[in-house]
């Protein structure tokens, strides 16, 4: 007993310690975030696991569709590099090899991983409806990977499911259990993934970041009410309490949404 007492405030330190000095800073927002992964790292795991899942799920065929992904992706890409210049943050996007690929699937879900590797699914575009609703679905997506959300939950998960290990070591020795973990992080294959994978925070920030992207990229920001009222509709109310969920319920969410476009028609004005 007198050890665990002598020890448990030595090892509470430790851990704060461990953890402000693997604290970073969201690129855009300023927050500070738990960031235990090196980028470069996240970048090649991010190239290898987004080759692999391109390899094992079959492309689109339909050219138009396939064509509409890539021109909104290059329009919201454009848009956070001229974004991160004016904020004189260029540098956060050094190693970023953008990509936009359209998958066959039913699934309403859509997804980027570090270094500007998107996935959209066919099964939301009769959600997107037009370009502009793809574009509240790709800027959001976009921003979860600027904001380092997904180096975030990795980090969280390195921590608390394998014991803090560096995720060099974790694919040498737990493969199978790290890359679930990146595909939960990252929110691959999981249904109605552009609701699920990430916390009410992350969710908020991608929310905010994605209309400001979005209307630099030339699309109203206004779309967005109208596509979340659908992905609403589409859940028919099987949504658990807000209070139960890690996301923010429907009408927190386009509620968010409303009083953040104030903010995003300004840059949709400047364009």
């Amino acid at each position: 007993m007198f050890r665990i007492r002598t020890l448990a405030p030595v090892s509470l330190l430790l851990a704060a310690a461990f953890f402000l000095s693997s604290c970073g800073t969201v690129p855009v927002t300023g927050r500070r975030q738990l960031n235990i992964i090196p980028s470069s790292t996240m970048l090649s795991m991010s190239y290898q696991q987004y080759g692999d899942f391109l390899q094992s799920n079959r492309l689109s065929n339909d050219q138009s569709k396939v064509q509409m992904v890539r021109r909104v992706g290059t329009k919201i890409q454009q848009a956070v590099e001229r974004y991160f210049a004016q904020k004189g943050m260029t540098d956060e996007l050094d190693g970023y090899k953008w990509e936009f690929n359209l998958v066959e699937s039913k699934d309403v879900n859509a997804w980027c991983m570090p270094g500007g590797k998107v996935v959209v699914y066919t099964g939301i575009l009769p959600i997107t409806r037009n370009e502009a609703g793809l574009a509240v679905v790709m800027g959001h997506e976009v921003a979860h990977a600027i904001a380092e959300h997904g180096n975030e939950r990795m980090s969280q998960g390195l921590l608390t499911q394998l014991g803090g290990m560096a995720l060099s070591e974790a694919l040498a020795e737990k493969p199978e259990q790290t890359r679930a973990l990146w595909m939960t992080a990252f929110g691959v294959g999981a249904q109605v993934g552009v609701l699920l994978p990430f916390s009410r925070l992350h969710e908020s920030e991608a929310d905010r970041l994605g209309l400001i992207f979005m209307s630099m990229a030339g699309y109203n920001p206004n779309e967005a009410v109208g596509f979340w009222q659908r992905m609403a509709a589409m859940k028919g109310g099987s949504a658990p309490p807000e209070f139960l969920s890690t996301h923010p319920s429907d009408d927190t969410r386009i509620k968010d949404i409303r009083n953040a476009l104030p903010e995003a028609m300004q840059y949709y004005n400047k364009r």
